[in-house]
């Protein structure tokens, strides 16, 4: 008797845990890539989250840059294990979006990350940077600094077609005060002063490589815009390989902390600082809310964005490194 009623008691408790277990929210993340520091910050973000909410985080990346095929497989994977919301920052802005139908007709609410989709209503909501104005502010910081001084500049980009890559460097273009598109607009703008446009893929070793076919082709080369401070730390090995690293502006986005570190340095003059923190903890708690009620987000929240220089330059709001290194990436 007593054996049956320990089973019994044994049975209850497993029948609650299982209860639990299927009421615990099933939230997926999938980033571009593992190995960026923005979004491994951004997996960290969205895990202590997840901890803290009482949600199971599932994982998955590219394997770089422009990655679709990862991305997918990814997506179907966290579906089949029973995620109801999945946060993705796109690799590829279009060819993701029949995966994304298919989630949703599922039942599943998708929140695209940092990256909007083409078009970016293909996402329930979309929890980013203000990239054209990450793009903006270091242009105006750039124009400032350059004081009238002609220019030759060298854009590092990330790839064509790229709804990030193209706000922010169309954006540069515009605070700079130099022809460009709107924020709307995923074609790169190449006004006369831009000698050389690569992409980088916003890695560190392609932008080396980019910054060094560039200075092959214009040795002249006097600022430099980078999609992201990866690719800026590229460019700077390729300055200094050149012995030019003295005489060249670059401006770049990100404000992780090992780029304000670099602004510290003087190895980049200036950065559009974004929130990956943010971004993610702001996304599980719409994917446990989702869970608890069925509520989903909509729309385009702004996560922020504040320009970080070492040097300040009148009549242009910057913050210092200071600033920059407590605040970077939205660590507390």
């Amino acid at each position: 008797m007593q054996f049956k009623r320990t089973t019994l008691i044994a049975s209850l408790f497993a029948a609650a845990g299982f209860a639990q277990a299927q009421s615990q929210p099933v939230i997926g993340l999938i980033t571009k890539t593992e190995t960026n520091p923005f979004f491994v910050k951004m997996k960290e973000g969205a895990t202590e989250a997840a901890k803290a909410k009482g949600a199971k985080l599932l994982s998955g990346a590219g394997k770089a840059d422009g990655d679709n095929a990862g991305q997918v497989t990814a997506m179907e994977n966290m579906i089949a294990a029973g995620a109801k919301t999945i946060l993705i920052t796109p690799s590829d802005s279009k060819a993701i979006i029949p995966a994304i139908k298919k989630a949703q007709e599922k039942g599943v609410m998708v929140i695209a990350l940092d990256s909007p989709t083409d078009p970016a209503d293909a996402t329930d909501a979309l929890f980013a940077t203000d990239n054209y104005k990450a793009g903006v502010l270091i242009g105006q910081y750039a124009k400032a600094a350059m004081a009238g001084k002609p220019v030759k500049i060298a854009t590092l980009d990330l790839f064509p077609g790229h709804p990030v890559g193209a706000q922010r460097h169309n954006g540069f273009l515009q605070g700079y005060g130099l022809p460009s598109h709107d924020a709307k607009n995923n074609e790169l703008a190449k006004p006369a002063e831009v000698v050389c446009m690569a992409d980088s893929f916003g890695d560190r070793a392609k932008g080396q490589t980019a910054m060094e076919n560039c200075l092959q082709k214009n040795p002249d080369i006097n600022l430099v815009y980078t999609i992201n401070e990866p690719a800026a730390a590229g460019a700077f090995n390729a300055l200094k390989k050149a012995g030019k690293e003295k005489g060249v502006m670059i401006v770049s986005v990100d404000g992780g902390c090992d780029g304000v570190k670099d602004v510290a340095a003087g190895k980049i003059a200036a950065t559009s600082q974004q929130y990956p923190l943010k971004m993610a903890s702001m996304g599980v708690e719409a994917g446990v809310e989702h869970a608890k009620s069925g509520k989903k987000v909509s729309g385009y929240t702004d996560t922020g964005v504040t320009l970080i220089a070492n040097k300040p330059i009148a009549g242009v709001d910057s913050k210092d490194t200071k600033v920059g290194l407590d605040l970077c990436w939205g660590k507390k």
